[in-house]
């Protein structure tokens, strides 16, 4: 432990472990802690028994649910686009070797009480029962200008500069309405709030071609993957990576406690009586509460089904948007399933979960729109957490903590802040040039 270290991690989280294998991939020597016995923290996966244990207080689930062993419940679940950032990190970083995906297989949007297969390219757009025959036809324009739009062709441009002109004018033009705007902005472009449509449109462009990129990539249902035993593989993989390039891994380390010199800087980590040096901290809220402010709640249901979701063509994997226009809410819903198909649970049983930022005390009944699109539930556990965020100047502290989990079922926001958290750390952009094929072997054979 008396050594010194660049990074000293804290916490094996998702966002965590990705970072300590980039930047141990870089070649810098990481030690890397965490104050429970197993890995995951606030993203770990449970098996049963375990999440009996945390919901109801006793370790003793029925015996109709199967066995504990075979279940692997994410308790921050989040499907990865094919083509994304996250998929790249993996690649690059050569944590696909410890991995196994397999495709989901439906994209779903709730629109007016019903769900809908999120429509992404100009064919679909036609097929689709969510528009009209009139705005099919104005949204295959659209969806035609998007797949053809290249930056670097100022043809493709159709006369608008992407990087001033609003998403809200963009769209404007083409005379989309608004059920149409809602399902292109929250379940193709991903965004959460319709802040996005007084940004600059380029942002909305790049989301849609990299849903429609993903979506091509397995010729599946969706632009989602997700490993065979869930997240729960992900910081493993990560672990053993970093054992790769000589870093140090520590569960069961208590206190873990950060230690600051007279300026305030971070100069290292004490646990158990050690103090282990380091140039730079990175952790998540919980090991820096007073650098961290609360910034909202998520709340959640997790449901375990002997089903799939109605009006879904029986999927065993899926992801339903419900876009906060919808709901008359401020933030969107997302409703999340896997299944034994994804060696998440025993043959036959499917786990949902339903999330959203928390806008009142009574997560049960905010849920409610969601849960209700599940049909019979086995059993429900209801889950409420808070939601928090750095206010630590890094320059003048060394100390790079990461925002907690939101509520979205897929990864593009938690790779953005990891990716921001990186550039701070190093001062350089992350090389995600990576080839992409080494990723779907795996999702294929699975």
């Amino acid at each position: 432990m008396d050594e010194e270290y660049d990074v000293i991690v804290l916490g094996t989280g998702l966002k965590e472990c990705i970072l300590s294998g980039l930047l141990s991939v870089d070649g810098l020597k990481v030690l890397h802690m965490d104050r429970n016995d197993y890995y995951g923290g606030e993203s770990t996966s449970l098996n049963l028994i375990q999440l009996w244990k945390r919901f109801k207080g006793n370790d003793k689930p029925p015996e109709h649910l199967g066995s504990s062993k075979e279940y692997n419940v994410d308790m921050v679940p989040k499907f990865m686009m094919a083509n994304g950032a996250l998929v790249r990190v993996l690649i690059h970083t050569s944590v696909t070797k410890y991995l196994n995906f397999k495709a989901v297989d439906g994209s779903f949007v709730y629109n007016k009480g019903k769900i809908y297969k999120v429509p992404a390219t100009d064919v679909e757009a036609l097929k689709s029962t969510l528009m009209g025959l009139f705005e099919k036809r104005r949204a295959r324009k659209f969806f035609i200008y998007v797949q053809d739009y290249a930056e670097d062709d100022p043809k493709s441009h159709e006369g608008l500069d992407l990087h001033k002109v609003t998403t809200k004018e963009v769209i404007s033009k083409y005379g989309l309405e608004d059920n149409t705007i809602d399902f292109i902005g929250h379940a193709l472009a991903l965004h959460r709030d319709d802040s996005y449509l007084d940004d600059p449109a380029i942002d909305t462009i790049k989301r849609m071609k990299l849903y429609s990129d993903s979506l091509a990539r397995f010729q599946g249902g969706s632009p989602y993957i997700y490993p065979l035993y869930g997240l729960g593989e992900l910081p493993q993989g990560f672990a053993r990576l970093s054992a790769v390039y000589g870093g140090t891994y520590m569960l069961n380390k208590p206190e873990c406690k950060v230690e600051f010199d007279a300026d305030g800087k971070a100069y290292g980590v004490t646990s158990e009586g050690e103090t282990a040096k380091c140039k730079k901290v990175v952790c998540d809220p919980s090991y820096l509460p007073d650098k961290v402010k609360k910034v909202g709640r998520v709340a959640r249901a997790i449901c375990i089904m002997s089903h799939p979701i109605p009006n879904t063509n029986d999927s065993f994997s899926v992801q339903i948007i419900l876009p906060q226009k919808q709901l008359s809410r401020k933030s969107d819903m997302y409703v999340f399933c896997c299944s034994y198909t994804h060696n998440v649970a025993p043959k036959g049983k499917y786990i949902s979960f339903v999330s959203t930022e928390a806008e009142t005390d009574q997560p049960e009944m905010e849920l409610k729109p969601g849960i209700d699109l599940l049909g019979p539930v086995d059993e429900t556990f209801f889950d409420i957490y808070d939601r928090y965020e750095p206010t630590n100047n890094h320059e003048h502290d060394n100390c790079f903590i990461s925002t907690s989990y939101d509520a979205t079922t897929h990864f593009e926001s938690t790779v953005q802040d990891v990716i921001s958290m990186y550039r701070k750390i190093t001062g350089k952009e992350p090389d995600l040039t990576v080839d992409l094929s080494a990723a779907s072997a795996a999702a294929e054979d699975a």
